[in-house]
């Protein structure tokens, strides 16, 4: 496969009950894709396909991609459909629709994401639901009086959505601790690992790299979770967040925010982009899933976020290519000591072998090349916003450096993994 990254917008991305406190999924979609229309000149014009989604949905989120297209200027025959693959719906996105076109379907595609943590839809009991639903029934008011009775003032409290696991009822926070004792990762290491995010994003702002790809929205004009001035000290400070006792090492700090936004990126075969004087910034080659056995159905149990730690070696053997071989890493900061995590496990010979099937470890990844312009931790994590965001981002880089290749890996709820490869 070799198609075409043309380039990719976004929104700044915000923290929760903030900026965007108001605004909607689509609200937030629609200006992503709309701000890519107009900087593509894609006005009025069909395109092959649009592909996005969302993880926190309303029930009227339910044809988010479509309703957005709509309303971003494309051409109203435009496509699109809604997908959710948790933290790695963008980059399943990209994908999906790289495969279309690869195969000669469509020639050129859109693929977005986002995401509020603010505007989440609030459940309810079910004898209220059960209520509600006959009352809409009832044929006189004696019935529908009859109905309302049934209810009990505890029916009427809003339930918030639940951050943890169905399966094991733990949120992604409490998984990670479980994977930071495994691997013996310290406070220290997540907290320099965040450090280096902060810095490195507050770096890219201040050097203009994130002033095309990033467009105001609602009056905002830039990410407002990064913390250039932040230090080891001040993250050192900071409460635990998943875990009290003395043992818990995951804090505020380097964990990913809760954060509203959207990204979107623009796809096709080179032909079209060239035939449109668009830039080709860089190629996707390669793209890999996976899942792991994160409750122990199976047999032996993996850590939660650990799917990436199989995905990338199947993938660079597709590719033939070592762990080494790679010039960008762009790896999803859901928490630092998830990065880490990963990292430790493809440089463990007895992991390596063990889990992975391989004859020796993968080895160790030049640090300074992983996340140069910062990632999760301090630029924010709409979940299903930051897979487009990592895609646009890694293609820029690869277009300024003019030639190189980047490994993509994100981890997602649910024991996933979804990863890439971008080349130029």
């Amino acid at each position: 496969m070799k198609v075409a990254i043309v380039g990719g917008v976004r929104i700044p991305f915000a923290r929760a009950n903030g900026a965007y406190n108001e605004a909607s999924n689509q609200d937030m979609l629609t200006a992503a894709l709309t701000a890519l229309v107009n900087r593509y000149g894609l006005k009025g014009q069909a395109v092959g396909e649009v592909a996005a989604g969302a993880v926190i949905k309303h029930s009227r989120d339910w044809n988010l991609a479509r309703e957005s297209t709509l309303g971003s200027g494309l051409h109203p025959t435009t496509p699109a459909y809604d997908l959710q693959r948790a933290c790695g719906t963008s980059l399943s996105a990209v994908a999906q629709l790289a495969n279309r076109i690869d195969r000669g379907e469509i020639d050129c595609a859109i693929a977005g994401g986002a995401d509020s943590a603010s505007d989440v839809p609030l459940s309810y009991s079910k004898n209220l639901q059960r209520t509600v639903l006959s009352l809409s029934r009832g044929k006189s008011w004696a019935d529908k009086l009859a109905t309302i009775g049934d209810l009990r003032p505890w029916d009427i409290a809003p339930a918030h959505p639940g951050v943890g696991e169905p399966r094991t009822g733990l949120s992604m926070g409490q998984h990670c601790e479980e994977m930071a004792k495994e691997w013996q990762i310290g406070r220290k290491e997540q907290d320099e690992l965040a450090l280096a995010s902060h810095k490195n994003a507050a770096a890219a702002w201040l050097s203009g790299f994130y002033a095309d790809l990033v467009v105001e929205y609602q009056d905002l004009k830039r990410d407002n979770n990064v913390r250039g001035d932040t230090s080891m000290e001040k993250l050192a400070a900071l409460r635990t967040a998943f875990d009290a006792s003395p043992a818990g090492t995951l804090t505020a700090g380097n964990s990913s925010p809760l954060t509203d936004g959207a990204a979107a990126v623009l796809i096709a075969t080179e032909k079209w982009a060239r035939e449109r004087n668009l830039p080709v910034q860089a190629y996707l080659t390669f793209s890999e899933t996976a899942a792991v056995d994160f409750v122990g159905m199976a047999g032996t149990k993996e850590g939660m976020l650990m799917a990436p730690a199989y995905a990338v070696p199947r993938m660079l053997d597709r590719a033939s290519l070592k762990l080494q071989d790679f010039d960008l890493y762009e790896i999803h900061e859901a928490f630092a000591a998830q990065v880490l995590c990963t990292l430790k496990a493809w440089e463990s010979e007895n992991y390596c072998r063990n889990r992975l099937g391989r004859n020796e470890a993968l080895g160790k990844i030049d640090r300074a090349r992983m996340n140069p312009k910062g990632s999760s931790v301090a630029l924010g994590h709409p979940f299903a916003a930051t897979g487009a965001r990592i895609v646009a981002t890694l293609a820029k880089q690869l277009a300024e450096r003019g030639s190189g290749r980047g490994l993509i890996s994100i981890c997602a709820a649910g024991g996933q993994g979804v990863t890439a490869i971008l080349e130029r």
